[in-house]
């Protein structure tokens, strides 16, 4: 054998060898007692005690919960696409759009989540991917020491108001959702984004907070800093239920329907698991419980609605549908969201 022949074996065999290290590493990694959970951070202490420790304990699946903003997570999952670190991603409806044009989730095996049956139309995926497990409305959140009667979306200009309003950045579940609903409020319709920058960039002074986290608005309602934040209706509850003067009201026009889904990541180590996961999401029993603990209206036809739900939205807590809410046009807003968010730090917030 010549020096040549000898180093070619060589090369091959170390290739062979680390192709089946590779290989192992990753059946290895492949655990199908472990599943990996991404989800929001508010509320996340209630969600793990109230779904992901039942799941554990019913499935013997040993569950890592890791939490954080949208965006950042959908920026983990770019960027871990080769190899994924979880296995299930909970993310409102635009960022699961944004996911799914980037490949990043998986369809759904009815099959494998018998519970997909049991939901309502408006939470199924046309596309079958991962289903809408609970939901959430945009409207005004408001001081109800205020107010005599609910603010309606123009209401926000009103000069009465300078410096005592809360704006959601775009980066929100909310801040997509109330350009469209300004946009429809002032222009032609919820598409007419020109009319809708217009109008929030006239907004600046009597806004005092452009927030980026529930948390902060939250806050800053509860300590009478502002009046009124356009919002999601799931952050009025628990104020309620603590008898603080929070409340919160639909508006006129862009009644729209900010959808949380549930998305089995491509190439999850443990899509069994997963499958198993949103399954038990999906149970109504598990939706009459998350509900009861950190306000997640159900979607399972069969899950009984909170009164505490009923009091802050009426019967959009059980029907939005009925109650004329709609899911924004998602395919037109992963289009537009880059130069939406550009333009929103140009001309709104900066």
């Amino acid at each position: 054998m010549t020096r040549t022949t000898r180093l070619l074996a060589c090369a091959a065999a170390a290739a062979a060898l680390s192709l089946s290290l590779s290989g192992c590493a990753e059946t290895a990694d492949a655990d199908p007692k472990k599943l990996t959970v991404s989800t929001f951070g508010f509320g996340a202490d209630r969600f793990e005690k109230t779904v992901v420790e039942p799941f554990e304990k019913k499935t013997g699946i040993d569950v890592t919960v890791e939490t954080g903003a949208n965006a950042d997570r959908l920026t983990k999952l770019r960027v871990n696409k080769a190899n994924p670190t979880v296995d299930v991603v909970m993310i409102t409806d635009l960022f699961a759009a944004m996911g799914q044009k980037q490949g990043l989730f998986d369809k759904i095996d009815s099959k494998k989540v018998p519970n997909l049956s049991k939901i309502y139309d408006f939470a199924k995926s046309e596309d079958g991917y991962g289903p809408t497990y609970t939901y959430q409305l945009l409207g005004m959140l408001y001081r109800t020491d205020k107010f005599s009667e609910p603010p309606t979306l123009k209401e926000l200009w009103k000069a009465e108001h300078k410096g005592k309003v809360a704006v959601p950045d775009m980066s929100t579940s909310a801040g997509m959702p109330f350009l469209e609903a300004t946009s429809a409020t002032y222009g032609t319709g919820p598409e007419d984004a020109d009319a809708g920058f217009k109008k929030l960039s006239a907004l600046k002074p009597n806004v005092l907070k452009f927030f980026n986290r529930s948390t902060e608005l939250v806050s800053l309602l509860d300590r009478g800093e502002v009046e009124m934040a356009p919002g999601l209706d799931l952050f009025a509850v628990d104020p309620a239920k603590a008898g603080k003067p929070i409340g919160w009201a639909p508006f006129d026009k862009g009644r729209f329907v900010a959808a949380n889904t549930a998305q089995i990541v491509k190439g999850s180590k443990n899509k069994a698991g997963a499958e198993k996961f949103i399954d038990y999401l999906l149970s109504a029993d598990v939706q009459e419980k998350a509900a009861a603990s950190f306000n997640d209206k159900p979607v399972n036809e069969d899950a009984k609605v909170p009164a505490s739900l009923t009091k802050v939205a009426g019967k959009a807590a059980s029907d939005p549908s009925a109650a004329g809410f709609t899911s924004p046009d998602l395919g037109y807003a992963v289009d537009h969201n880059d130069a939406w968010v550009d333009r929103f730090q140009r001309e709104v917030s900066g």
